[in-house]
């Protein structure tokens, strides 16, 4: 997994710095995005803003994910456990007691999903002993040993999830003395805005902020010394870079990471509801669907991971919604093809691909098409 990593970054390091032009046209290409995304609820009904939502929760986790295996180089299948804690910390704080059949403490909704990042960062840094003296597939096999610790956890503690049976329903979002539910009369533009509208500005607001976050940190001293150390640790250590501060502090984040996408799971499916066995919501299927969101994407790319989340968690959607009107999963017989099982082939399929084609990914794939425009730009200036 490092070795494809380091060959991602090579196919983008390789290329020349994007001329001035260029930025500013990603730069543009990002704000209208930005723009029609902001519009959208004024337009789409809320079986699509749901689909939407699900489509940023996968891509605030791929995020982290692409920061820990792209940039700092450790293969990590423990993203489903920091999803279940990160959920499960904001559901207990938030939420009341339920006639005392569970653990609540009513706090401040916000208060509660910072603390949840908090607490699954934690976590992330308590395993850094292991990550520390682990790489490649050692360290995935050991930290898919987490995803089994927190299936106990889930079927064990009910006073905190509310068991397998029943879970809890977490306390609604609230932020200003908005509630993110279907109270409230508020309208826009003729639109009326309930959960389904207000969840998609919290859950953009989420995303962009990740975005940017996760940028600001791949472009800092903290993300050159991931891929000093992911390049070659002994390298790293001899430029005075802390090769055990470096690993943790990747795990940590990309833990914090996955503890907002904890947050806005429970959040979209309005209930905590642990996994009977190892296969659900937070299970080793999600660990391996947010890993194929950062191979597609590009390792180590932040847009990337974006369009990773997009297709992996994306497709499954649509297909879901677009079903009756294709008619593709409908017939006569038990039908042995869903959306979910079309998009696993889809995804596993463009997993291969990658790997044997493009090891950057998607956004390898873009940088290509954009130093291609550039440079015909340039060609035609100099035959003028």
């Amino acid at each position: 997994m490092s070795e494809l990593a380091t060959r991602a970054t090579v196919t983008s390091a390789s290329a020349k710095a994007p001329a001035k032009p260029v930025r500013w046209l990603r730069l543009a290409a990002w704000l209208a995005l930005l723009a029609l995304l902001l519009v959208l609820p004024l337009y789409l009904g809320s079986e699509w803003l749901k689909a939407g939502q699900w489509m940023m929760t996968g891509a605030v986790g791929s995020i982290g994910l692409t920061m820990l295996v792209g940039q700092a180089g450790q293969l990590s299948l423990a993203h489903a456990f920091f999803l279940l804690m990160g959920g499960t910390t904001y559901t207990v704080l938030a939420s009341g007691t339920e006639d005392g059949r569970v653990i609540g403490f009513e706090l401040n909704p916000l208060f509660s999903m910072v603390a949840a990042i908090v607490v699954t960062a934690l976590l992330g840094l308590a395993f850094a002993p292991v990550s520390g003296r682990l790489r490649g597939i050692y360290l995935g096999v050991a930290s898919l040993s987490l995803v089994f610790i927190g299936l106990y956890f889930g079927q064990s503690a009910d006073r905190l999830t509310g068991g397998t049976s029943t879970g809890r329903t977490p306390a609604p979002f609230e932020l200003f003395g908005i509630t993110f539910d279907n109270s409230g009369g508020l309208v826009v533009l003729g639109v009326p805005f309930r959960q389904a509208e207000k969840m998609w500005y919290l859950y953009l607001a989420l995303t962009v902020i990740a975005f940017v976050l996760a940028r600001g940190a791949v472009n800092s001293r903290v993300g050159r010394s991931w891929r000093a150390v992911r390049d070659h640790e002994a390298s790293a250590a001899a430029m005075g870079v802390s090769v055990a501060r470096a690993k943790a502090g990747a795990f940590a984040v990309s833990s914090a990471y996955a503890g907002l996408a904890g947050v806005m799971t429970v959040l979209w499916f309005d209930i905590l509801k642990p996994d009977e066995n190892e296969f659900g919501t937070y299970g080793i299927n999600v660990s391996i669907a947010y890993l194929a969101m950062v191979i597609i994407g590009g390792l180590g790319s932040i847009g990337g991971a974006l369009v990773g989340a997009l297709i992996v968690f994306g497709l499954p959607q649509v297909l879901s919604l677009y079903s009756t009107q294709l008619g593709i999963f409908t017939g006569s017989g038990e039908g042995a093809f869903t959306p979910i099982l079309v998009s696993t082939f889809v995804y596993g399929a463009a997993i291969i691909l990658v790997v044997l084609f493009e090891p950057g990914g998607l956004a390898a794939i873009g940088r290509r098409i954009t130093g291609g425009l550039h440079r015909e730009r340039k060609k035609e200036g100099t035959s003028r």
